[in-house]
């Protein structure tokens, strides 16, 4: 049986004003595994991630998430998505939990059964019930995996996720990053570094200024350039 891609791109442009923001993007992500998104800050990763989604219409050009259009049946294609665009928003007077309830109240019924076992599957239970307004930078980013997993997602779009300030929470993120494509999810990871890409990432997409510089296996594009040549794209 034929999967469609994960994601596809076509001619995406996207104007803002006289900026070109995203300029003449095409590109085919496969079902199955990591996938990465690399460039500099400015480069275009959440503009792209939001046209890929439907959220912001495009100049021109089209996308397709898990074979659907977007922006022309979103509902149906986001059903299937969990996503964390740019910062992950909560109410910080609210603790982590009942965020999470908020969120999966919006959803289908199963959403509500699965916030426990996404606080632990992101290694949150012990904070859970604070508020999030106490919450540091990388708790947060936990958060919006943790409301990324109510809907059980088949992709998980993650963008610029990995706030952990000590090796060891990086390192367990980038065993939980796996343990998604081990169950036969499909991520996406937005980063500004693509060596950290290559840690979890086959395969990646390297944007500069709106536009696609290099794309392919990681090792490959850390090879030809050096991963330092992603911080020179723009």
């Amino acid at each position: 049986m034929y999967d469609p891609p994960a994601l596809q791109a076509s001619g995406l442009t996207k104007k803002f004003g006289g900026r070109m923001a995203i300029d003449n993007v095409s590109l085919t992500i496969p079902q199955g595994g990591a996938f990465g998104l690399a460039g500099p800050q400015g480069a275009g990763k959440t503009t792209l991630i939001r046209l890929l989604l439907g959220l912001t219409p495009a100049s021109s050009g089209s996308a397709r998430v898990l074979g659907i259009s977007v922006p022309a049946q979103r509902g149906l294609a986001l059903a299937k998505v969990g996503a964390m665009v740019g910062e992950p928003r909560f109410h910080h007077y609210l603790t982590g939990r009942e965020n999470l309830r908020v969120l999966a109240a919006a959803r289908e019924p199963g959403a509500d059964g699965r916030i426990e076992s996404s606080l632990a599957r992101v290694g949150l239970r012990e904070w859970a019930g604070d508020r999030v307004a106490s919450y540091p930078a990388a708790l947060r980013q936990r958060l919006g995996v943790a409301a990324c997993l109510l809907g059980d997602p088949e992709l998980l779009i993650l963008d610029e996720p990995a706030h952990e300030p000590d090796p060891a929470g990086i390192l367990q993120f980038r065993r939980l990053l796996r343990s998604f494509t081990d169950e036969g999810r499909t991520v996406v990871l937005s980063t500004r570094r693509l060596d950290e890409a290559a840690h979890t990432c086959a395969a990646a997409v390297v944007l500069g200024q709106g536009r696609i510089v290099a794309q392919g296996p990681v090792g490959e594009i850390a090879g030809a350039a050096g991963a330092s040549a992603v911080g020179r794209a723009a």
